[in-house]
């Protein structure tokens, strides 16, 4: 990972140019022409970025996908104090300029919006310096914009809306703040790391499987809500539940399921939710249409127990690790969520897209005749069933708003928890 600190280094360089280029055309005092071009070269199409070089044959919102360089790097830390000095060099020159409100911009279109926008992307290195009609939504702007989106986790899909008209108008100092922030926190956690581990990223809504510095496996997870947030948690792995039964937590069978047995106590039997008193040889089920379901502690005479199968909203498997929070990874029913930019849909365990991958990744590491067959076996087989892993295996669940990835790219998520102490940018587009 050596050569991105060189990288964020001609990034810092390269924006003291640029800044001093924007600077200029305010009316500043001082010329950058020279200096602007030396560092980028003849046109556009002579630049030369880790960001670009590295996503010409594949969508922005793959760039990061296609790496094999986990979020967690043990050489991560001294990425993120250049990153920090290279904003707080924006923030020296005045920071950015706030993108007015107004109808998208997209490919083709003229308007005075787009010059503020170029200059928004020239600050943070997402475009290079053009000679063309400022006011033109042309391909440079769109490239440009489709960078930004992607390392800002957002749809990458090159027309400033909303939701990138939000992000771009987060204050540099913000910026600088969550740099920060998140630097404390991988400082607090890349000590920790071994050699073979499962990495939940809460803010970037995604998980990596990582053995050796190696991702071997990344993929979409979905988080708890703003109401019900996923934790922070260091833990290990030490069980997998195939077919496994989903005890309805209180809090949910209250405020989610409540309301619609009583509407028709038949909405238990259609999701194979079963109504249960005691535990081991004392279990009894009960008829839900002979229950008063008005009854104001019936919370505390009976659970719910939905059984394996289709509708399970724990789907297929759950991945186990001690806790007191209750939370875990898991398959889910609701697979089209996982195509949401946005994905905190939860109660607060993190659902995975593909878990499968995830769990032969865990049982294979432990006992190489794991391989998918195997694993595929034993969720058609529809039995309930727990696999004990013999070498546990660490588990961190981060929230982690802002990172440098391997090619030297500042990346930032949304501050969907506010733990960050900044307003998310789902709030500002409001």
């Amino acid at each position: 990972m050596k050569w991105v600190f060189g990288a964020i280094a001609r990034r810092v360089s390269l924006r003291r140019a640029v800044l001093a280029a924007l600077f200029c055309a305010a009316g500043g005092a001082g010329a950058a022409s020279a200096e602007t071009a030396a560092h980028y070269g003849q046109s556009e199409t002579h630049w030369v970025d880790p960001w670009q070089a590295n996503s010409q044959s594949a969508p922005m919102a793959d760039a990061v996908q296609r790496s094999a360089a986990p979020v967690l790097a043990e050489d991560g830390l001294l990425p993120l104090a250049q990153a920090i000095a290279m904003y707080r060099e924006i923030a020296n020159w005045g920071g950015w300029e706030r993108v007015p409100a107004g109808e998208r911009l997209e490919l083709g279109v003229r308007d005075a919006r787009v010059a503020v926008v170029r200059k928004r992307l020239l600050a943070e290195g997402d475009m290079a310096v053009s000679d063309g009609d400022p006011y033109l939504y042309d391909e440079t702007v769109y490239e440009g914009v489709k960078r930004y989106q992607a390392r800002n986790g957002l749809e990458p899909d090159g027309i400033v809306g909303r939701r990138t008209v939000a992000a771009m108008n987060v204050p540099v100092q913000t910026r600088i703040r969550q740099l920060e922030l998140n630097q404390r926190r991988l400082g607090e956690i890349i000590p920790k790391l071994e050699r073979r581990y499962v990495f939940v990223n809460i803010a970037g809504q995604e998980v990596e499987a990582v053995n050796n510095g190696v991702v071997e496996f990344r993929e979409r997870v979905i988080v708890g809500t703003q109401g019900r947030q996923t934790p922070e948690i260091v833990s290990q792995v030490n069980s997998i539940t195939f077919n496994p039964y989903w005890y309805v937590p209180k809090s949910i069978a209250m405020a989610d399921m409540l309301p619609k047995i009583r509407a028709n106590p038949d909405f238990l039997k259609r999701q194979g939710i079963r109504v249960l008193q005691g535990w081991d040889s004392n279990i009894r089920e009960l008829d839900p249409h002979q229950i008063d379901w008005s009854n104001p502690r019936i919370n505390e005479a009976y659970y719910l127990r939905q059984d394996p199968g289709p509708y399970n909203s724990l789907g297929t498997v759950k991945i186990n690790f001690p806790n007191n929070q209750a939370i875990f990874l898991h398959d889910t029913p609701t697979k089209t969520l996982f195509g949401r930019q946005e994905r905190n849909f939860s109660s607060g365990c993190v659902r995975v897209r593909n878990v499968h991958g995830l769990v032969t990744w865990l049982m294979q590491g432990d006992d190489p005749e794991w391989d998918a067959g195997r694993v595929d076996r034993m969720i058609e087989s529809r039995q309930y069933r727990n696999a004990y892993l013999t070498q546990q295996v660490p588990i961190y669940l981060v929230y982690l708003t802002a990172w440098v990835a391997d090619d030297g790219v500042v990346n930032f998520r949304d501050d969907v928890y506010s733990r960050d102490g900044s307003v998310s940018t789902s709030a500002l587009e409001n």
